[in-house]
Order: C-alpha cells, then structure tokens, then sequence
C-alpha cells in the first residue's frame, strides 16, 4: 500500500509536470478529474499506521488541550487560595492591630480611672487628716486647758468610778 501511495503521488506530480502552460500566465491546464481521482486513491490507500498515528495525534492534542485547561483551573484555584490566605492574613493582621489599640485603650482608661480614684481618696484622706488635726489639736488645747487651772494634781490611786456603773 505504501508503494501504491507513493506512485499515485508521483503520477500527479508527473501530470502537474507535463500539463500545457496557458498562454501569457504562470498557470498550467491539467485534468481536474484525473488529479481528483489519483488524490482519492491516495488517500485510500494511506497507511493504517498513518491513520492511527493521525489518530494518536488528535488524542494527544485533545488530552494536552484537557491538560492545560485542568491546570489553568489548578492554577487558579491555587491564586484564589492564595489571595483568600493574604485576605485572611490581613484580616487578622487588621483585627490583631485593633485589638492592641483595644488593649492599650483599655489600659489608658483603667490608668486614668486609677489616678483618678487615688486623687479621690487623697482628697477624702485629707481631709480627714486635717478634720482629725483639728480635733487632736482642740484635744491638746483642752489638756492644756485643764491643767492650767491650777487645781492640785494628785492622782489618785484608782481611777474614779462614774455614777451609776458598777463592777
């Protein structure tokens, strides 16, 4: 079969060849129906090997044609994971910075609570430093008081009893 393709291809050539040129052109008349039916006999007679390795081409064009799209689509998928991850990381990233400022807010207020309620209880403490300072000093004034009245000072022995109370 291989030689018979062979040889019908060689008879077109030949007929090509030996066509009669047309006047005042490049071009040549040759029989239409003669190349035609040596092309067909061609054709059928190609090669099984031929057509299945026209075969096995389609194949391989069609599985690389699935194969690239299959990795187009991993690769996506791929890009969208990975974009999903650095919006993810930025989302924490966001969240993990506002909730430093949260915290370090939070801590200002409590600071400020606490210096607060410390001035608070100074005031209060003072002032009752300075109302018991007054008093221990009116107590100090009145001892002073009692014993400038130049009554004699013996002391007695046991202390007096008050009306009224018994042991």
């Amino acid at each position: 079969r291989h030689e018979t393709v062979e040889a019908l291809l060689r008879h077109v050539i030949r007929i090509v060849e030996s066509a009669r040129p047309v006047p005042l052109t490049n071009s040549v008349m040759i029989s239409r129906d003669e190349v035609l039916e040596a092309l067909r006999q061609a054709v059928q007679n190609l090669p099984e090997e031929l057509r299945s390795a026209r075969w096995l081409l389609k194949e391989r064009d069609e599985m690389r044609a699935r194969m690239q799209r299959e990795g187009d689509e991993l690769i996506a998928a791929a890009r969208a994971r990975a974009e999903r991850m650095v919006q993810r990381d930025e989302v924490v990233a966001a969240a993990e910075l506002r909730a430093r400022q949260l915290v370090g807010d939070a801590q200002d207020a409590a600071l400020q609570m606490k210096l607060e309620t410390e001035d608070w209880c100074d005031q209060r403490l003072a002032g009752f430093e300075a109302m018991l300072q007054k008093t221990l000093n009116a107590v100090i004034q009145s001892r002073h008081r009692l014993q400038d009245t130049g009554l004699p000072r013996n002391r007695p022995s046991t202390p007096p009893t008050q009306p009224g109370l018994s042991d």
